[in-house]
């Protein structure tokens, strides 16, 4: 596989989140590039969820052994996708 992009999961009602702005992230998930469309996710994370309705993270890590999630959200994120992505 390419490159990851990450995904947030958000409180499908559209609780808003500790800064009182953006709705609430419930989890961070990992989803393969799509190959014709680099900067879109492929139709299902590695966990196996539908991408659609999730929120592009826009975030990369910046320097080797980063992890590929945000370090904030280090407590929300995917333990499948993480699991499936030690395996690539």
């Amino acid at each position: 596989m390419g490159s990851i992009i990450v995904l947030f999961e958000l409180e499908p009602d559209g609780a808003i989140g500790a800064e009182g702005v953006e709705p609430a992230v419930i989890a961070v998930h990992a989803a393969g590039a799509d190959p014709d469309v680099p900067e879109d996710p492929q139709p299902y994370t590695l966990c196996g969820l539908e991408t659609g309705p999730m929120e592009h993270a826009h975030y990369r890590p910046t320097r080797p052994g980063e992890p590929w999630y945000p370090l904030a959200l280090a407590d929300l994120r995917c333990h499948e996708c993480e699991r499936v992505l030690r395996t690539l």
